[in-house]
């Protein structure tokens, strides 16, 4: 009998060394055991930090033998524990989508006959709307119900062929045409080789850039009509499809035709690239704007641009022709010759696209039929392929441009944008992408404004070595964008867009662990995201001197949970990592047996094998002499332990209660409200002292016991600053570190979520639980790796009596 089943996930990640084509490291995670037998005998990687403890399970070894390894990667900041089945990955509603085969569906819709009818994305109202019922009714028909002749593409794609339908996505049509523009790019997201004819069966595929990696997306060719006409988005060729499926492909991505209604159009130019976007206010435009978008147009990357919306008018026209609230896509930049009787020269130009495809276009200079036109040269304007139709192109001066248009978005081509062909000279970013969670009760600290909970986010180190080859002031240049996932998606679920931003800091030790509320009480930030804003990337470009810094993505709210990708681009090589520390316990300093329970933190290098004497630890809290109160409850307890224990001295955990409930729970004893200790509780503090599972504390343990409470009362006191027996989650960490613990940020995860309540708070009895659970499983994991190693193998038995007798 298998006891668990094989799963494989594959993460794909692309990077660039700059001097080839872009290079693709793929890294395979297993779970589970294919073998057909039992699968108990496995082995368990725990992740802490930045490498992992790993606990083998059985007689087998890692020398070939049969001991399969279980490899739990860092996704995020949530922990996930090995050999459970994991809710999000059941409740991934990208699951279905990127599960289907392409080649499989082909093959068995060849074999049987049939045309290809998508179950993941069903010919049904639901699929156009999620939150209201159709106005009318529609009618989904294949291409070859529409016209007689249907093609895939015909004669080219171009930035002409796409119209804007019912639905409110003209920032998704301004992506369209920019990609157009880009043919290499185009046939990536459109592979070219589908037709309506050979091996046709109603399956079509496409490839997005879906939050760090590229996914192929197939859909049936069902399209939603009403009297024999294409609804959405569609050609100017009735009898051509590539756009209607293009745009029913991405409904399908973000769940719904509706969860396309309104958005960036530097958001689709992500999906469509795998690129970092920028955005530029033109009223507070840089001086040498024109040169970024010149070299960017150059580089081959996409930009659009916008009015901002009349709140009183839906796309408001303007007298010169403009429309707001409209997207726009930016298809040409360059510098124009320019030649009159008298003078000659350049002048800065760009060509503006209307989505709309018609005659809403720009009415002032430069525009179709202008007499500006009479000053450029024919044999330019034959080269520019200046046209003077009713298509939604137009030209523009860049003063004009940036007078009249408000907001522009620039999407730079990531590192695996660019073929080797096509580099001619240029570089490739260097880029770097950490996945991570906002976690209420756990990282969801809000922004800086929430001092008290900010150091709780999460926290990622990067290292600037080399300044930018042309830069005279020696600084280093850094794109940073955080992306949120699958908000869009998640609409029909009542979620929409959280405010989303970063702040950076720099830091004096490179090797400093994991910042805390002081830190950022009395240090100011160097470079901050440019606003907090509810896009669903929210990107900057930041000009640093070589160094270490920390980067903070945050929500602009607290106690938001949110799933983001944090992605780093610089032009040379940079070293990023998650600012974290490895799980352990130093034991009390001044104690005769003193030793340092606890593997090198990620910050740090690491120590030699063997056992290590303590150096003070900032945080530590040492037991304090007694008071003169518990100086008298000890000589309580001792009063009351040697009448129950009787000759043999020893008690069980029901004693143990009773003895510790009559101090703890007298009055004035402690300084806030405790009703008593559980039965769990003081279960577990015997286990914590009975190695020979006799159920039984002595005296002698006792008394480490009570030095063990008295150590942790004064930590939870000083942390439970209101009186009201009652920690918050987000102080948890700061109160097991002065209780002498260190905790990665997956095993903090996995604490909160145990021992704190629905609304984040961790009473009294749950901390000293939480306390004493910590210290027996690593004194457990301490006594098998007996070389400081960070490995322990245990047997079945031994493995379940650790875990449940604790």
């Amino acid at each position: 009998m298998s006891y668990t089943t094989r799963t494989t996930r594959t993460v794909r990640t692309f990077y660039s060394d700059g001097r080839g084509p872009p290079k693709v490291e793929t890294k395979t995670y297993t779970y589970g055991d294919d073998s057909g037998g039992s699968s108990v005998n496995g082995g368990f990687n725990i992740g802490g930090g930045g490498r992992r403890f790993q606990i083998r399970v059985g007689g087998g070894g890692q020398d070939g033998s049969d001991q399969p390894n279980y490899s739990a990667p860092a996704f995020s900041q949530r922990p996930q524990v090995i050999g459970r089945a994991s809710r999000k990955e059941k409740k991934d509603p990208f699951s279905g989508v990127i599960n289907q085969s392409y080649d499989e569906i082909k093959r068995r819709c060849q074999e049987e006959g049939c045309l290809f009818e998508d179950p993941e994305f069903e010919a049904e109202d639901s699929s156009i709307f999620f939150s209201r019922a159709p106005p009318r009714p529609f009618e989904w028909k294949r291409p070859h119900e529409i016209c007689d002749n249907p093609v895939f593409i015909a004669d080219g794609a171009s930035r002409f062929d796409v119209q804007q339908g019912e639905l409110g996505d003209c920032w998704l049509l301004a992506a369209i045409a920019s990609l157009t523009v880009n043919q290499r790019l185009f046939a990536k997201v459109v592979p070219p080789d589908q037709s309506f004819e050979d091996g046709y069966c109603g399956l079509f595929r496409f490839h997005f850039w879906r939050q760090g990696e590229w996914v192929e997306v197939v859909v049936d060719d069902r399209l939603p009509t009403y009297y024999g006409q294409l609804t959405f988005m569609h050609s100017v060729d009735k009898n051509e499809f590539w756009s209607a499926l293009l745009e029913k492909a991405y409904a399908k991505l973000e769940g719904s035709y509706e969860s396309l209604k309104g958005g960036s159009t530097c958001e689709a130019m992500v999906d469509f690239t795998g690129g970092v976007s920028e955005f530029f206010d033109l009223r507070k435009a840089p001086p040498n704007l024109f040169s970024i978008m010149l070299k960017a147009s150059q580089r081959g990357s996409l930009m659009g641009c916008s009015i901002d919306a009349d709140p009183n008018q839906l796309e408001a026209r303007l007298s010169n022709g403009l429309v707001m609230g409209h997207a726009y896509s930016i298809t040409s930049v360059l510098l124009m010759d320019i030649e009159t009787p008298s003078m000659s020269g350049k002048i800065p130009m760009v060509r503006v696209r209307n989505p709309w495809g018609n005659e809403a276009e720009w009415k002032g200079r430069w525009s179709d039929q202008s007499r500006e036109w009479s000053l450029i040269p024919d044999s330019q304007k034959e080269s520019m392929g200046l046209t003077f139709d009713d298509d939604g192109e137009f030209w523009m001066s860049f003063d004009d441009f940036s007078k009249n248009f408000e907001k522009l978005e620039i999407c730079n081509l990531g590192p695996d944008s660019l073929e080797e062909d096509e580099l001619d000279g240029k570089k490739r970013w260097e880029g770097h992408t950490e996945n991570g969670e906002w976690i209420p009760r756990v990282n969801a600290g809000g922004c800086r404004n929430y001092l008290d909970t900010f150091w709780t986010n999460p926290q990622y180190r990067v290292t600037l070595t080399d300044p930018d080859d042309d830069d005279d002031d020696d600084l280093c240049t850094m794109l940073v964008g955080v992306l949120q996932k699958d908000r869009r998606k998640k609409r029909k679920e009542g979620l929409d867009m959280l405010t989303i931003g970063y702040v950076i800091y720099k830091l004096g030790d490179e090797n400093h662990g994991p910042l805390d509320v002081k830190f950022f009480k009395y240090n100011a930030s160097c470079a901050k995201s440019p606003s907090f804003i509810n896009l669903r990337e929210v990107c900057g470009r930041h000009k640093l001197s070589p160094g270490t810094y920390v980067i903070i993505p945050s929500t602009f709210e607290p106690h938001q949970n949110g799933d983001y990708l944090l992605r780093i681009f610089t032009e040379k090589a940079n070293e990023t990592n998650e600012l974290d520390e490895e799980t352990g316990i130093i034991e009390e300093q001044n104690a005769d047996y003193t030793r340092r329970i606890l593997v090198p933190t990620v910050a740090s290098a690491p120590p030699s094998v063997g056992r290590q004497e303590v150096k003070k630890v900032p945080g530590y809290r040492e037991i304090p002499p007694p008071t003169d109160e518990e100086q008298e409850q000890e000589q309580a307890l001792k009063a009351s332990f040697r009448r129950v224990a009787g000759d043999d001295m020893e008690i069980d955990a029901y004693e143990l209660r009773d003895i510790l409930n009559a101090v703890f729970t007298k009055e004035g004893s402690v300084e806030f409200v405790f009703d008593g200790f559980s039965l769990d509780t003081t279960r577990s503090m015997v286990a914590m002292h009975d190695g020979d599972l006799s159920g039984k504390l002595g005296f002698d343990e006792f008394k480490v016991l009570w030095a063990d409470l008295r150590r942790w009362k004064g930590v939870f006191k000083e942390y439970d600053r209101d009186r009201s027996g009652n920690l918050s989650s987000y102080e948890l960490r700061s109160a097991l570190h002065a209780s002498g613990f260190r905790l990665s940020n997956r095993t903090f995860s996995a604490l909160v979520m145990r021992y704190s309540s629905k609304n984040g708070n961790i009473e009294f009895g749950d901390f000293i639980l939480c306390a004493i659970r910590m210290k027996t499983m690593l004194a457990s994991f301490r006594n098998i790796d007996v070389d400081n190693s960070g490995h322990a193998a245990f047997d079945v038995d031994t493995f379940i009596q650790t875990v449940m007798y604790s």
